[in-house]
């Protein structure tokens, strides 16, 4: 439960009998030993992670720990405790930036900033185990996800609230990159389809061809929120912040491996964003401190005190 979580996001399934919420931090060996002895957990999906690219550059040893450190201690014990499938979530970002090549789950690693890099000496942790063990880890590589329930430092949330509530959407430098946008209920049919047909020791890239820039990105939501399709009146409802350290232009990849599992996208991005923007009416207050992320840049506070041994 990070300054990013709320356990409102979990009200929904909170009273289902096959759900079950258990507190506690994967950097605590003894805590997960414990959980999979007493819990019989047979399938583990690993989503946990810092995820906040810019803040990642003020914070590069606390993304190192919970990353890097975090996901080696679940692999040890979920191993030892001979679970039947370790699905590995990563990013996109791996890959690095590219303007025209496709990266396929066989490019290589070209991480640019210390959140991408903390996911991509992960995953070398999980393979390992598959490589020394033939412990049955799936890695995934996915595009941004948005939807409802996303802690608004997210761009399209953060966009989303600062219209809502009368203020600009803060773009960062020119605001030409782009991004790959997957609706949240795709993403988790993805998820279903690796844990059902994904093979062990295999990568597999979670992409949509959807793209946008993030100046465009924020057009459309001024459009859809502020009702104008003026460009005078869109302008006025953008504000050009200074860049973040490195900000990759593209992460083109090739999903065909998902494809071939039988998953492809589904929602289209006016029912996704429509969806995405009545949420945000009704929830922004759901997290104590969502004011806090619609600043252009993080605030550098957030982590706790770590006890690194």
């Amino acid at each position: 439960l990070d300054y990013c979580a709320s356990l409102k996001n979990l009200e929904t399934v909170s009273e289902k009998e096959n759900y079950k919420f258990i507190q506690g931090d994967i950097c605590e060996p003894y805590f997960i030993k414990q959980l999979f002895e007493t819990e019989k957990i047979d399938i583990v999906l690993h989503f946990a992670a810092q995820t906040h690219v810019d803040l990642s550059f003020w914070h590069a040893l606390e993304f190192t720990y919970v990353n890097v450190y975090g996901t080696n201690v679940l692999v040890a014990a979920a191993y030892e405790a001979n679970v039947e499938k370790f699905v590995y979530v990563s990013t996109d970002e791996v890959y690095g930036g590219s303007i025209d090549e496709e990266f396929d789950e066989s490019s290589p690693k070209r991480p640019t900033n210390p959140y991408a890099a903390s996911k991509a000496a992960a995953e070398c942790f999980v393979q390992s185990y598959w490589e020394r063990y033939q412990f049955p880890v799936v890695i995934t590589r996915s595009s941004n996800v948005y939807g409802p329930h996303q802690y608004p430092e997210k761009v399209i949330p953060k966009f989303i609230s600062l219209l809502q509530q009368n203020r600009k959407c803060c773009i960062h430098g020119s605001g030409l990159q782009r991004r790959n946008f997957l609706y949240a209920t795709d993403v988790v049919e993805a998820f279903l389809t690796v844990l059902k047909e994904g093979k062990p020791g295999e990568i597999y890239n979670i992409g949509t061809n959807f793209e946008m820039s993030i100046a465009q990105l924020a057009k459309e939501l001024i459009c859809l929120i502020k009702k104008t399709s003026s460009e005078s009146e869109m302008e006025h409802w953008m504000d050009y912040v200074k860049d973040r350290p490195t900000n990759d232009l593209r992460y083109p990849m090739n999903s065909e491996k998902m494809h071939n599992l039988g998953w492809r996208p589904k929602v289209p991005w006016k029912e996704g964003i429509k969806k995405t923007i009545e949420w945000y009416k009704e929830n922004f207050h759901n997290w104590k401190n969502a004011e806090k992320a619609l600043e252009p840049f993080p605030v550098t506070e957030p982590f706790a005190q770590l006890n690194v041994p």
